[in-house]
């Protein structure tokens, strides 16, 4: 939902790199309902490599309280996120992340933009329309 601009190409690269390469060198939070894993979020280091939530449980606030578990993981988080993902762009921001700087993404041509949540920025209010 969030990146409906990517070439099947890269999207077929990255359905292996995600089990091959990213999730076994990263520290996952799952939300699960009824025992069916609905969520993660995926650090690499204090970065924010993934956060998914199936589209049928967004908006109940399961991807805030992912944030919040990672939060209390890492402190400060970095995390990339596209400009053309508006749906990402706008959760970051509502959570309190800043721009550090933005780039062309090499491998898609997109631009970036590096985001940081200092590990002093005041908690957020939960909202589940945000979350």
């Amino acid at each position: 939902m969030a990146h409906p601009f990517f070439s099947e190409e890269f999207v077929e690269q990255e359905r292996y790199n995600i089990p091959s390469i990213y999730i076994p060198n990263a520290k996952s939070c799952v939300w699960e309902i009824d025992g069916r894993v609905v969520g993660f979020v995926a650090l690499l280091g204090n970065e924010v490599g993934a956060l998914f939530v199936d589209p049928r449980f967004q908006r109940a606030g399961i991807r805030r309280a992912l944030m919040d578990d990672a939060r209390a993981l890492r402190g400060e988080l970095d995390v990339e996120v596209f400009k053309a993902n508006a749906l990402g762009g706008s959760f970051y921001a509502k959570y309190g992340f800043e721009l550090m700087h933005e780039k062309i993404h090499a491998k898609t041509d997109f631009e970036v933009m590096r985001l940081r949540l200092p590990p002093d920025a005041p908690p957020q209010p939960s909202d589940s329309a945000t979350g």
